[in-house]
């Protein structure tokens, strides 16, 4: 247990950054979180069909761990983020995540380029799938391979005070 922790604490370096920073609030549904800028910030969309999306990432500081790599956790926020849009549908409420398998084939380093595709690979009823894989652009070496299943149900309305929501 007290590795754990070890392994979770900031260090003081580290906790006097963080401190710093600074994170304004954000209006739900018009601007986006701290956590999607954070994430996010530097994707570049090359296309988007219907299906598919092709974007390039160049790997930031922020997102590395302390080898240098691109962190594990920022490649399975990108397979979510990047995978749910290959089967975003503007005016339909957005899909939820409801299960990711990630294949971590290779590594990213430091200002490596990246290209990030994801492919819509069905839909039934309210639940889709996508695969996004994420290369290095330079040498083309698969980094990672992600399995993504959503689930949306366009009818569905959420009811507050004693009615419960319909699914």
């Amino acid at each position: 247990m007290e590795k754990v922790k070890e392994l979770l604490q900031l260090d003081k370096e580290a906790e006097e950054t963080v401190s710093r920073l600074t994170i304004h609030p954000h209006r739900v549904g018009y601007e986006r979180s701290f956590y999607n800028d954070f994430g996010l910030r530097g994707i570049h969309v090359d296309k988007v069909e219907p299906g598919f999306v092709s974007c390039t990432f160049k790997v930031p500081p922020r997102l590395t761990d302390k080898n240098g790599n691109l962190a594990t956790g920022a490649i399975a926020n990108i397979v979510d983020e990047v995978g749910g849009s290959a089967v975003f549908v503007i005016g339909v409420p957005m899909k939820v995540s409801v299960d990711m398998s990630i294949s971590f084939l290779g590594t990213a380093k430091l200002g490596d380029e990246l290209e990030i595709t994801s492919k819509a690979l069905g839909e039934r009823g309210g639940y889709a799938g996508t695969l996004v894989h994420i290369r290095n652009k330079a040498t083309g070496e698969l980094i990672a391979e992600g399995r993504h299943s959503l689930y949306g149900n366009e009818s569905s309305k959420l009811l507050f005070g004693n009615q419960s929501s319909k699914l």
